[in-house]
């Protein structure tokens, strides 16, 4: 068998990718790195590594230049949708090299994604029912048990580096666009009055907890602005946009009786105050007694007492499933498929909800676990250890999405696009 020729780009804010050449290395694959921006070195303590510090535009030409000396058989990227990443899976994909992506589990908090070609509405997750019933047959329950922990401050670290490395060392890297939604330094500063603002909203929280078993509510997930299902990935664009469909919709077509709770991303940093934004929509629609906006609190009770829980593309969902309880998909998630989510139209949800077919949540959750989730953690080390070594049995062997977890062309690519206002991927 001819050896994998590995190109790795830009990787987690980790030790993860350097631990993950090594393994590769001693595998016996051939293994290049692509620097694209200044903290890439960062995490990087091996010495097959270049650095591009060219442009977007001329970045095709010197990857295809690269795969063609080299050989590339694999890519690996984390985050596929990246300006260098989302245009180095084109040139795979045209020149027949098999693109992987890392990403953070569906199944949080020990588990990482890896999939072939893409995620999210470039997913090649099933989204036929049957074809899920029929590549789940025969596989185990994935392990929901937590084995792998890391505390928050040391993601913090990382990340911070990572962010404020890249933004003042740019010009080492002239070409580089980070594609950070906020202004690094805004971002980090916007943390200090957030401070101030969620003891107000963890007050709304405790009130809603407090609720008696008679009260009906609607749960809204929300996400990260800058999260590229929402800015890339959803025909909304921005959060503003999306408060006012659901909380339009609510509005128009739920009982009058009920009320939305609109939980807020716990790692939202309020630069954009979405309470307010929320409270200014729900007034206009006359509705502003009947909306709660609530940050922390016990992610499985509010699901559970709901009536039903919407999202975008949030790995929310995945509790909705296991708990059972109804739910409407905004974006192109995976597990938007009949038996699972809400066909219809959004009006139609708040007054006929469906719960999901267990029997496909389980066949779901067992083909999803077995072909494109791995346990493992990007900071926690014996959590990468585990995860370095998938991620290279199945790279090596062929086997990402393995078996009964690809189908081609991505099933819900086109439906995205035929809904976008300019039909153009992005």
């Amino acid at each position: 068998m001819t050896p994998s020729k590995v190109l790795l780009l830009q990787g987690p804010a980790s030790p993860l990718w350097s631990e993950l050449g090594a393994t590769f290395e001693a595998r016996g694959a051939l293994v290049r790195k692509i620097h694209l921006a200044p903290s890439d070195a960062l995490f990087w303590r091996r010495p097959e590594a270049v650095s591009y510090r060219g442009s977007l535009a001329r970045w095709p030409a010197r990857l295809e230049a690269l795969i063609a000396r080299d050989g590339i058989t694999d890519i690996l990227c984390y985050a596929d949708r990246l300006p260098f990443h989302a245009a180095a899976a084109e040139v795979a994909a045209r020149l027949g090299v098999r693109f992987h992506v890392v990403e953070n589990g569906y199944f949080r908090p020990d588990w990482i994604t890896l999939e072939r070609g893409g995620m999210g509405v470039r997913s090649h997750f099933p989204n036929d029912p049957d074809v899920v019933r029929e590549g789940a047959r025969g596989l185990p329950d994935p392990d929901f048990t937590i084995r792998y922990h890391h505390r928050f401050h040391v993601l913090a670290v990382h990340e911070v580096a990572q962010s404020l490395l890249d933004f003042f060392a740019r010009p080492l890297y002239p070409g580089y666009r980070s594609e950070r939604y906020y202004n690094t330094i805004h971002e980090y500063l916007s943390w200090v009055p957030r401070a101030l603002v969620v003891p107000r909203l963890r007050k709304a929280t405790k009130a809603v907890a407090r609720w008696d078993a008679e009260t009906r509510y609607w749960l809204f997930a929300m996400q990260l602005q800058a999260d590229f299902q929402i800015r890339a990935d959803s025909h909304w664009g921005h959060l503003s946009n999306l408060l006012e469909t659901v909380i339009g919709s609510f509005a128009e077509s739920a009982a009058l009786d009920e009320r939305l709770v609109i939980k807020l991303h716990p790692h939202d940093n309020m630069m954009e105050r979405w309470d307010r934004v929320a409270a200014k929509i729900a007034a206009r629609h006359g509705v502003a007694d009947r909306v709660f906006t609530v940050v922390g609190g016990d992610l499985r009770g509010l699901i559970l007492r709901s009536r039903g829980v919407l999202l975008v593309n949030s790995t929310v969902g995945i509790h909705v499933l296991r708990a059972g309880r109804p739910l409407a998909v905004l974006g192109a998630a995976v597990y938007n498929m009949p038996g699972l989510a809400h066909a219809g139209p959004l009006d139609t949800f708040w007054r006929a909800p469906v719960t999901p077919d267990p029997d496909l949540v389980d066949a779901f959750l067992r083909l999803l676990g077995a072909t494109i989730q791995i346990k493992g953690d990007f900071y926690d080390p014996a959590g990468r250890a585990a995860a370095v070594a998938e991620i290279a049995d199945r790279v090596l062997a062929g086997r990402v999405n393995q078996p009964g977890g690809y189908v081609d062309p991505p099933p819900r690519l086109a439906a995205f696009l035929a809904a976008r206002p300019d039909g153009r991927d992005t």
